[in-house]
């Protein structure tokens, strides 16, 4: 069977997912909760697990956060979901204003839902704030203002970009002064591999504005165990938790993940992110080796994304049926941009494919661009740094 490089999977490092460690973890937080089984875990879910996840966002950034106002969700789409239908009015113009390109995921779930995205442009720095103001104020002029702001402004789903403190400031108060509610969505927030962190919009606003954040354990564990989570004060809290039908996370895989975690998420991440930074550099390096006078791409300190900017002439449907022909997958711009339209961009993951797997992939997607573009491959170049 002919070897898959699969750039497309936005999964992280199979490699480091802790087998033994959780099958241990298993024995011991299975006994803790012992006959609680019988009983439904409730909106909040494992009290255990919501301490951890507090502490992971109190260390992160530097505040107090009460575990009561953390309610653990399966994964976090579904509090991106919760959230979207606790806005929602029915007979009403539903709009949510989001990055224009953001996760296809999120995009799908807010079609589904009937929701009318409104895209705002995005820069090397995340959502553009004038561009962002532009669009609510068209908006209320219509008389149809948003239900709220979803953004991604940390390592951001696909462009990989960082949103600054000084632009994150600015969206807070264009927030305030329009009255729309900001739904954050950190799930890549500890991928990080080097630099300064820039802080959550949350802890930047001590006022009573609307604000839901949105974190999950996919990227520093893995998607499998369907574990993310919603952070809100009340009232804001119960306005979404209102929107639960399900009886509650998995006490089960939350008893076992809190007895894995205890005191070493820390431990965890860092191991997780030596080993993905690593990937990232491969990407790097193979990209800058062969496609280094055609095409430019993100350089992310962060997530497991890198956005490509392919050359303007390529054939999109030509280059698909190469990179099958070469068992190489990647994900097409188009699937993250809220309207569909066709970009000449793609986004690799580097976080699931082995090590040896992206030194080989790499040239195969790099000749497969070479040739649906109509660029003359001028042989292996030597990377630059």
């Amino acid at each position: 069977m002919n070897r898959i490089y699969d750039f497309g999977s936005g999964c992280t490092n199979p490699d480091t997912f802790p087998v033994e460690e959780l099958a241990k973890a298993a024995a011991s937080g299975i006994r803790e909760v012992g006959a609680e089984f019988s009983r439904y875990p409730g909106d909040l879910g494992h009290l255990g697990m919501r301490q951890i996840l507090a502490r992971r966002e109190s260390d992160r950034e530097g505040i107090a956060i009460d575990p009561d106002h953390v309610a653990l969700t399966n994964g976090s789409m579904q509090g991106v979901t919760l959230t979207a239908e606790a806005f929602l009015v029915d007979g009403e113009p539903n709009i949510i204003v989001t990055e224009e390109l953001t996760y296809s995921g999120t995009i799908g779930a807010y079609r589904r839902l009937g929701v009318q995205m409104a895209g705002v442009r995005v820069d090397e720095q995340g959502m553009c704030i004038d561009d962002l103001e532009a669009v609510l104020q068209r908006f209320q002029h219509a008389g149809t203002p948003p239900r709220f702001i979803y953004t991604l402004p940390t390592y951001q789903n696909p462009t990989g970009s960082v949103m600054p403190r000084e632009r994150r400031l600015q969206l807070i108060e264009v927030a305030h002064r329009f009255g729309i509610p900001i739904v954050e969505d950190n799930c890549y927030a500890d991928v990080h591999f080097e630099g300064d962190k820039e802080p959550a919009l949350y802890t930047l606003d001590d006022t009573d504005h609307p604000h839901i954040y949105l974190c999950s354990l996919s990227k520093i564990l893995g998607p499998g165990v369907r574990l993310g989570y919603v952070y809100a004060k009340p009232p804001m809290l119960k306005k979404v938790l209102d929107r639960r039908y399900d009886g509650g996370n998995s006490l089960l895989a939350a008893s076992v993940l809190a007895s894995f975690f205890g005191d070493r998420l820390w431990d965890h991440v860092n191991r997780m992110n030596l080993a993905l930074k690593e990937k990232r550099d491969a990407v790097f390096v193979g990209l800058q080796t062969h496609l280094g006078d055609v095409c430019t791409w993100s350089h992310p300190v962060g997530g497991l994304f890198i956005w490509l900017h392919l050359p303007d002439d390529v054939d999109h449907q030509k280059l698909r049926q190469l990179a099958d022909e070469a068992n190489v997958r990647y994900a097409p711009g188009s699937a993250f941009h809220i309207e569909g339209v066709d970009l000449p961009n793609l986004r690799l993951a580097f976080g699931y494919p082995p090590l040896d797997a992206i030194h080989e992939g790499i040239p195969f997607l790099a000749e497969g661009i070479r040739s649906a573009s109509g660029v003359a491959d001028s042989g292996q170049r030597t990377a630059a740094g």
